[in-house]
This record gives structure tokens, C-alpha cells and sequence, in this order.
């Protein structure tokens, strides 16, 4: 009877969803993760995707780039905050969108360097750590400087940072993460200061897959399609409702209605 009144639910709750699905492509930022997820003890994949209006989940049995193309399409132009996976890689690299990569990560990959055993790496890592910081601390002040000034203060970072992570010491780790900023590749972790509404990390889709993940530890997943279809749509519905203010129950109760009386839908955009 559970398993009857939950196919019901999400049954109604299709139309919203997918209506969210069809206006991925036309948003100008998205903050895009990803997390785990078992289906009858197989590997699937929980796809986040955020805007400031909406979140959407997705399951999908690939973590690759193709997950992108089929949400989002090679002509997607718009700006995309994620970490450094090669699926998001490759799709800025045969597609269109632009990228700002996530500054969190890439603090947690130096400060491993800063706390290798390798003097010279540590000390060059602890370098690169101190400008970050410097970044951050401009950031978090931002509203005590004028316009000018915060940007010529940020300027003078970015040079500062770029200056020295591209005179690496001779080590395979500091040479590789060098790589990554080479020519316009810098701009991949800096694109936030051209664009006011990009945030320099992705700790905000982050935390909304977060409860993805508590879900998956308690329930040990899903059993099949119509389990995962459940999850995606009620994660959406309960994030985006969450995230406008929304009263859940009563979003779901209008969508269950609609669903028996053949009525509008209620929708979430």
C-alpha cells in the first residue's frame, strides 16, 4: 500500500519536475555535483544540479560527460560552478559553457601539498595557501571597500597567486596542478571576479546534495526505475520548495489533486 500511495505521489509530481528538466539548458549559471547512489546494490549516480530558484536531482547509472550533453546539450552557453572531475572537463572542452571551478577544492588539493614531506613542495604550497587566504579575507570585506578598490585588490591576488603557482618546484604534484593554470586556463578558477553572480565555490551545491547522501546511508538506496524516479522528484520538490519559501506538504497535496482531477498542475517555476 506504501509502495502504491508513493507511485501516486510521484506520478504527480512528474509534470513539475519535468519542467525543470526542460529549463536547465536556458539558466546562465548552474552549480552542478554529484554523489553515489545504489540501486539493487549496483553503482548509479545522483546528479545536483542548482540554480538560485530551483534544485534538481538526477539519477543516472554514468558519471561521465554524457549525463551533461543529455540534460544540458553541446550548445549550452551559459557558466557552470563544479570541481575539477574529468566529466565536467570534457564537456566545457567539446561543448560551449564556460566554467568556474571550485576554489574550495582546489584549497583542499594545495593544503595536501603544504603538509607534503617534501620541503621544497610544502613551503611552495604554503605560499599559494597564503594567497587564497588573502583572496578570502578581500571577499568576506568586500562591503568595507569601495568598488575600486575591492577590484584592484583582487587583481593584485590573482597576480600574485598566478606568479607564483606557475614557477613550480621540480615535483610531479606541483608541476601537475602548475598545468592547470597555464595561458586563459586561469581564468576556469577566476571567473567569479568578471561575473558577479558566480560564487568562487561550489560548497552550495554541496550542501544541498548533502541530504542525498544521509537518505542513501539509511535506506541502503533504491530497488528499481520507479524508486529512483521517486527519489529524484521528491529531493527536487522538497529542495526547491525549501529554497522559495514554500510549504511542501501543501505543494504536493495541489500536485496530488491536479493528478486525480485532471487540473492544471501546480508549478515550482
Amino acid at each position: 500500500m506504501l509502495s502504491k500511495a508513493t507511485q501516486k505521489v510521484s506520478a504527480a509530481l512528474k509534470p513539475a519536475y519535468e519542467q525543470m528538466v526542460e529549463l536547465l539548458p536556458e539558466e546562465s549559471y548552474l552549480g552542478i555535483d554529484e554523489t553515489g547512489h545504489k540501486n539493487n546494490g549496483d553503482k548509479y549516480w545522483t546528479w545536483c544540479f542548482q540554480t538560485s530558484h530551483y534544485t534538481l536531482f538526477h539519477i543516472d547509472k554514468s558519471r561521465g560527460s554524457k549525463v551533461l550533453f543529455e540534460l544540458l546539450g553541446k550548445e549550452y552557453e551559459g557558466i557552470i560552478g563544479c570541481d575539477f572531475w574529468g566529466a565536467y572537463r570534457k564537456f566545457f572542452r567539446l561543448g560551449s559553457a564556460t566554467v568556474q571551478y571550485c576554489m574550495a577544492h582546489l584549497i583542499r588539493e594545495i593544503r595536501f601539498l603544504a603538509e607534503h614531506i617534501n620541503s621544497k613542495l610544502s613551503r611552495w604550497g604554503e605560499k599559494l595557501l597564503s594567497w587564497l587566504r588573502a583572496l578570502f579575507k578581500t571577499l568576506h570585506r568586500s562591503d568595507e571597500l569601495t568598488a575600486t578598490g575591492f577590484a584592484r585588490r583582487m587583481i593584485q591576488i590573482k597576480r600574485g597567486f598566478l606568479s607564483q603557482v606557475r614557477k613550480p618546484p621540480d615535483h610531479k604534484l606541483a608541476k601537475k596542478l602548475a598545468r592547470r593554470f597555464k595561458g586563459r586556463s586561469a581564468e576556469t578558477y577566476f571567473r567569479f571576479l568578471t561575473a558577479p553572480h558566480v560564487e568562487p565555490t561550489n560548497n552550495g551545491t554541496e550542501r544541498e546534495i548533502r541530504h542525498t547522501v544521509i537518505d542513501r546511508r539509511i535506506t541502503q538506496g533504491t530497488r528499481g526505475d520507479a524508486g529512483m524516479r521517486w527519489c529524484e522528484r521528491i529531493w527536487t520538490i522538497i529542495a526547491t520548495c525549501k529554497k522559495q519559501n514554500r510549504n511542501v506538504f501543501e505543494f504536493i497535496h495541489k500536485s496530488l489533486i491536479a493528478h486525480w482531477t485532471n487540473n492544471t498542475y501546480p508549478e515550482l517555476l
